[in-house]
């Protein structure tokens, strides 16, 4: 499978668990039932969508081992994302960070176990 085939298929992975996991956060973790659903949309979108093509097609071209890649593009897309999360949920950054690296391990785990079955 052509590697741009797999980048299309991680996007939607990557965005249908990290919404999921954001809507659970923010409406049951963090009780913020004043929040839009369609804004929590499309900040989870914006967050994967935005970050992920980085992370397939621009940090490789820096990193090539594989635990420096793993290691700085995960944080470099937490980091990313936590400024999206702060910006356009309005929470506070410490929040943010907790958010984007719930989000972003969840999405990491389950991709490494559908990898693995």
């Amino acid at each position: 499978m052509l590697y741009e085939y797999k980048f299309l298929i991680s996007l939607l992975f990557t965005i249908v668990v990290e919404v999921i996991t954001l809507f659970v956060i923010i409406k049951y973790f963090f009780k913020k039932e004043k929040i839009k659903n369609s804004l929590l949309f499309f900040t989870g979108f914006l967050c994967s969508f935005a970050t992920l093509p980085y992370l397939w097609f621009i940090i490789p071209l820096i990193l090539q081992t594989r635990l420096p890649y793993i290691l700085i593009g995960e944080a470099f897309v937490i980091l990313i994302e936590s400024f999206i999360i702060f910006f356009m949920l309005k929470l506070n950054y410490k929040k943010s960070i907790i958010i984007s690296f719930i989000c972003n391990l969840a999405s990491f785990l389950l991709g490494l176990l559908l990898l693995n079955l």
